[in-house]
């Protein structure tokens, strides 16, 4: 009679067990740089259209006050007929920019009517993420000087 020496080796549980393990492991190793990565692009997307906004209200500051005379918010359109609502950034494609023009009486509706002194400008600036509209919004005031 012969004796049955004992098998060494894997069986085929074995390795579809391991098999299935290693394939958990990498997937969410891949999970979790893919949302490390999306975030990363989102936050890149983010801190470009605050760079944007930032010196959009650089430009307005560095215009005269008299510019903006007679707007308020129900204004679309400068003094030279351009569009403040939703207009493409020159050089950055996928960004818009929106201006928001508000007179001193619209900030606080219970103060005397100052028209054409205190001026609040917003600018908005829009982008599509993940095919969902995201914006940054910066303000500044503008007052007349005497």
């Amino acid at each position: 009679m012969k004796r049955m020496r004992s098998q060494k080796g894997y069986t085929g549980i074995d390795i579809a067990i391991s098999v299935i393990v290693i394939f958990i492991f990498v997937s969410l190793i891949t999970m979790l740089i893919y949302n490390f990565n999306s975030s990363a692009d989102e936050l890149k997307i983010k801190s470009d259209a605050t760079y944007i906004a930032v010196n959009e209200i650089e430009k307005i500051k560095s215009q005269n006050f008299s510019d903006f005379l007679g707007m308020n918010k129900t204004t679309t359109v400068d003094k030279d007929g351009n569009s403040l609502v939703n207009q493409p950034v020159d050089g950055n494609e996928g960004f818009y920019r929106t201006i928001t023009i508000t007179d001193y009486k619209d900030i606080n509706e219970s103060a005397d009517i100052i028209e054409d002194i205190v001026k609040k400008i917003t600018v908005k600036i829009s982008y599509m993420y993940k095919g969902k509209e995201r914006s940054v919004e910066l303000s500044t005031i503008l007052s007349k000087e005497n």
